[in-house]
């Protein structure tokens, strides 16, 4: 039977969060990927980019993966009971249940993380405990039939960790090599281990209003779960 692979589209989100993995596992044989938000059509990305949702909450489809990307729309959305709804209704007949970057802020804040190890991006991954979850600082984490991926660019990696899972190891190295996915950047700087304290400091500069708004919003869900 063909695979249904849902990825939540939404205003704000982060293009390479949802396309990379969606490159990938669109790649595989017998799938049906679907980009769903509230209703069919245009949602913008974050940086400008106009994508479209080929179906909506109403008319998904079962889904055998749910995908949450991250980006700049992930607050509202952890404050949305319409989409926490639909994420937890899939989620719970889901073979799996996965996240990109700060994607999994949303399924923390749908209570899909609790006691579930889990990973997000290195700048928000202080919050990941406040939301029940196991915080781990790796680039794919799996708990299960649970998976997430890191910042941004390790989606491509979750992408290519699950198509293993789903059809094998010679299949998902198929993909990659179709992709050409042979990461060689010209500087040590994607994670603040190895990046220069400079930059590793400007990128959170750059970031501190945004932390500081997911975290208030942080406080919000679980205060709800307290008075619930």
């Amino acid at each position: 039977m063909t695979l249904q692979i849902g990825f939540l589209l939404f205003p704000n989100v982060q293009q390479l969060d949802l396309t990379g993995p969606y490159d990938v596992l669109a790649s595989l044989p017998d799938v049906q990927v679907h980009l769903v938000w509230k209703a069919r059509g245009p949602v913008t990305a974050s940086t400008g980019l106009v994508l479209q949702a080929t179906t909506s909450f109403a008319d998904c489809p079962p889904l055998d993966v749910i995908c949450i990307p991250g980006g700049a729309g992930v607050g509202p959305l952890m404050e949305d009971p319409q989409t926490l709804d639909f994420i937890r209704q899939q989620a719970a007949q889901a073979r799996y249940v996965t996240s990109v970057c700060t994607g999994s802020l949303v399924l923390g804040a749908a209570g899909l993380l609790r006691d579930r190890r889990a990973t997000t991006h290195w700048a928000y991954h202080h919050l990941l405990e406040a939301l029940g979850a196991i915080a781990v600082q790796e680039r794919v984490v799996r708990d299960g039939n649970l998976l997430s991926g890191g910042g941004i660019t390790a989606g491509i990696d979750f992408a290519l960790t699950l198509a293993g899972e789903l059809f094998g190891e010679a299949t998902a190295q198929r993909v990659q090599l179709q992709l050409e996915y042979a990461p060689a950047p010209p500087f040590a700087a994607g994670s603040p281990r190895t990046a220069p304290k400079a930059v590793v400091e400007e990128a959170q500069r750059l970031a501190a209003n945004s932390i500081k708004q997911r975290g208030e919003i942080v406080d919000r869900v679980v205060a709800r779960w307290q008075q619930a």
